[in-house]
């Protein structure tokens, strides 16, 4: 009967995981607009995302016309909140995801009001908050990044060599993200209203480029 108790009030494996998610406030991640459904990709992926990743914690950034610069800002939720041996983790863990469910969308609606396209930037702002060897981001935007700095043109992507042109023009005028080593989950990639099929795989290999070869991280597939 000990040895049972014991199992029962036994703390679960910690979660150390520091974790981010950056959502997409421009009018192409609202679908009333005709754009794709930043909120449903959100809640479809946000709680799988962080329970498969083993999220300790997570941290938010919106993507705006100056996504460094917004005043959109929520509170980083501890996903592994502490207890002792009477603590029902497994509820507390609950309570957590609800509370970092609803930053999300508060984040989303924040990020809206701001408008604009800046993809880039906010993997940076992200990247300043996060530290450690395990960091995982999950990035909900179609990708289109266009703020008043830069403006990537899908037609212009169709090589290599092209996409390796414009990669460098989008480092000179934003600069480098510091995410290197960091896992980057895209939701939504791609999906822009106004690409045609045959430049969608060009765009998709874009950002792959700039991601890996050029800030290197990590592009990871798993949700979408």
């Amino acid at each position: 009967m000990l040895a049972a108790l014991a199992s029962c009030t036994e703390p679960p494996d910690p979660l150390t995981a520091p974790c981010g998610v950056v959502i997409d406030g421009s009018g192409s991640g609202d679908a009333g607009k005709g754009g794709f459904d930043a909120e449903a990709k959100l809640k479809d992926t946000l709680v799988p995302f962080l329970t498969e990743q083993k999220c300790g914690s997570v941290e938010f950034a919106p993507i705006t016309r100056s996504s460094e610069a917004s005043s959109c800002r929520v509170d980083e939720v501890d996903l592994d909140p502490g207890g002792d041996e009477t603590t029902d983790h497994d509820s507390a863990r609950r309570k957590a995801l609800g509370e970092a469910k609803q930053a999300a969308i508060e984040e989303l609606e924040c990020a809206r009001t701001q408008g604009g396209s800046d993809v880039w930037g906010a993997l940076d702002r992200i990247g300043e908050v996060l530290s450690g060897p395990d960091v995982k981001i999950l990035v909900v935007s179609d990708f289109e990044q266009a703020d008043k700095d830069f403006t990537i043109e899908p037609s212009e992507l169709s090589t290599e060599a092209a996409r390796g042109e414009v990669i460098d023009d989008m480092v000179e005028a934003r600069g480098m993200p510091g995410i290197k080593g960091m896992e980057v989950y895209p939701v939504g990639l791609g999906m822009i209203k106004d690409i045609r099929p045959e430049e969608n795989d060009d765009f998709q290999a874009f950002w792959t480029e700039a991601i890996e070869g050029r800030a290197e991280a990590r592009v990871q597939y798993d949700y979408k």
